[in-house]
């Protein structure tokens, strides 16, 4: 039954977004144009954009909390992270912990699980979502910021989107609401080698989100510096911890030197 539901919900997902597809068609030229006016095209420069995160700043990474709870523990976990960890790292009471992150039956000792069982994700995105807690140290906060932001609307995917800095991805635009919907032009670039590719000219916005562009950044930037805090929970307590041990060997190498001269003043 969830597999007949799942195809459905896969078959309507792939009409809207033809019919997207198909309206952002119709409206390219004149995003183009406004493009050309403004001189820049929307995402043709998406492979420089960054994270510019900070896991020290507290607020950001508990917004990304928030956000994780919300849209990606559906499917995804973060296994070697402990609610009671999380709580106490960015200082969440544990009251509010439990009220407002933690899933009902979970106990705040309890790892950070999806209760999303393996089998069922498989049959319904063709692979088990991936465990995140150390994605952000495998593949970096840019690739993360990348990937949150370059889905668009693909019908012949199964999902109704693909993705630019993970083409063929099998994670459907959970964030869509948030974002929106855009579509993608592409223009063919001759190698050097004689062959073609097909590279991203620009998007075009289809659908309207909850959040505007400036918004909707902000939001992934929180996101990723969170799941930068889980793939190192310590980081910044170590940072920290560095810049007081390179003091401690400036101070010491200063008078170890003072100590060298004067025990070697009377043989010069």
């Amino acid at each position: 039954m969830r597999t007949e539901v799942s195809q459905a919900a896969r078959g309507t997902l792939a009409l809207l977004a033809a019919a997207l597809l198909a309206l952002g068609s119709a409206a390219a030229p004149a995003a183009e144009e406004t493009g050309a006016a403004e001189g820049a095209k929307l995402g043709a420069d998406w492979q420089s954009w960054r994270a510019k995160n900070d896991v020290s700043d507290m607020p950001s990474v508990q917004r990304g909390a928030r956000n994780f709870v919300s849209y990606c523990m559906g499917c995804h976990s973060l296994k070697y992270e402990h609610w009671s960890r999380l709580g106490h790292d960015l200082a969440i009471p544990q009251a509010l912990l439990e009220k407002d992150l933690l899933p009902p039956g979970d106990k705040t000792t309890d790892y950070i699980l999806t209760s999303m069982p393996a089998a069922d994700a498989a049959n319904w995105f063709g692979k088990t979502p991936p465990d995140l807690s150390l994605m952000a140290r495998e593949r970096g906060p840019d690739y993360l910021y990348q990937l949150f932001t370059t889905f668009y609307v693909d019908p012949t995917r199964p999902t109704g989107a693909n993705n630019l800095r993970l083409p063929a991805i099998a994670m459907p635009h959970v964030l869509s609401e948030l974002e929106g919907l855009k579509g993608a032009v592409f223009r063919t670039v001759r190698k050097s080698d004689g062959g073609s590719e097909q590279v991203l000219d620009h998007f075009v916005p289809l659908a309207p989100g909850r959040l505007s562009a400036t918004e909707y950044a902000g939001f992934v930037r929180d996101t990723v510096n969170f799941l930068d805090y889980v793939s190192d929970p310590t980081q910044t307590a170590r940072h920290a911890l560095g810049v007081w041990v390179v003091l401690f060997l400036l101070v010491f190498t200063w008078l170890a030197w003072l100590m060298k001269r004067e025990y070697w003043k009377d043989v010069h």
